[in-house]
């Protein structure tokens, strides 16, 4: 790999993992040097291609500043950060101790590097169970389980180290990112899986028996939660555009990225099976604590300032780029295998 020294580069950190390697891809297509930054516990080291690999945790300031001194990055996205919301509630210390602890830790050595732009990946979690849909940023925070509560805090801090130090950020609240990137290269292969669409193509696959529903007695017409999908090429490229975004607008800001219509956890997995062409048993289980029935986002504001145009506007696409990306996963796993 050949890399240009004049490329402005950009601190990723989570950059080994499934946002995260979309988002290299897509600053290095819109000239930027991505550095990554990650401790590879869900990140993949493979699929960091588009410029260098740093080793580290969050918790190791001393680590972070030197990384930043190395490469001197105009920006950091920051993305790395626990992400199962029903782990969270059965073990929120290890949730309090990295998406805040660790944040700070960030923020702290990028003070001292002087380093003052900054992106967040922030969720819909903050907002809790919706007082309406879809739901607008103005939305009030009332998250319902310590995920949503550790990234309303970190926005809360961005928020405040903007009056104090100058600090320039954009959170960005996802709402539930699928698919992968056309090439087939790079797709969602968490160690621990927790999403619904990789376990439901799993199924699909005939790598596990049947796939959990956790809830069907929701107030939503079929029972189970409703979920806006983005694809996670549409969230990269909302990185991108957040980051030229700190250019010339100081201060915190927050955007939406969804697609603004919800699908139903048996929509999603009905698509997955159209999309496959296999049928995928359920098996259904009580609720999670912590899981509101409606997440729909209102993106209308990340269209209109940030100019961010989602491309995978259907269900069935966003899904069939992940089957495509999952059934060649599973080749070249086999192969490696079989090699071995």
């Amino acid at each position: 790999m050949i890399i240009s020294e004049v490329r402005p580069r950009i601190l990723v950190t989570g950059g080994a993992g499934y946002i995260g390697a979309h988002v290299c891809r897509a600053l290095d297509e819109c000239g930027y040097l991505p550095v990554a930054y990650d401790n590879l516990s869900n990140g993949h080291s493979e699929a960091v291609r588009w410029g260098p690999l740093e080793f580290g945790e969050l918790e190791d300031s001393s680590r972070i500043e030197a990384v930043l001194r190395t490469h001197r990055p105009i920006a950091v996205i920051h993305l790395a950060g626990l992400i199962a919301a029903g782990d969270s509630v059965v073990a929120p210390a290890a949730f309090y101790r990295n998406n805040v602890a660790g944040t700070l830790n960030l923020l702290e050595a990028m003070h001292i590097c002087a380093i003052n732009k900054i992106v967040f990946s922030s969720s819909a979690g903050v907002y809790g169970e919706p007082e309406f849909t879809p739901i607008a940023e103005h939305h009030p925070h009332r998250p319902v389980n310590p995920y949503g509560a550790t990234k309303a805090m970190v926005e809360r801090i961005l928020s405040d180290y903007a009056v104090a130090y100058g600090l320039v950020s954009v959170s960005l609240r996802y709402f539930n990112a699928i698919g992968a990137g056309p090439e087939g290269d790079i797709g969602e292969a968490h160690r621990h899986e927790t999403h619904l669409v990789p376990l439901a193509l799993d199924v699909a696959a005939g790598l596990r028996p049947f796939i959990h529903v956790f809830g069907d007695d929701f107030r939503t017409p079929d029972g189970t939660c409703i979920r806006d999908y983005v694809h996670v090429c549409d969230l990269a490229d909302a990185h991108v555009l957040a980051l030229q975004f700190l250019d010339h607008n100081p201060g915190a800001s927050a955007f939406n990225l969804g697609s603004e219509r919800g699908a139903s956890v048996r929509e999603v997995i009905d698509a997955a099976s159209r999309v496959s062409g296999s049928p995928i048993p359920t098996r259904i289980h009580p609720r999670r604590p912590g899981d509101p029935a409606i997440l729909v986002a209102d993106a209308t504001r990340a269209k209109r300032v940030l100019g961010w145009c989602p491309g995978y506007n259907c269900l069935d696409a966003q899904i069939a780029s992940a089957w495509s990306w999952h059934e060649r996963y599973r080749r070249v796993t086999s192969e490696r295998l079989t090699a071995s």
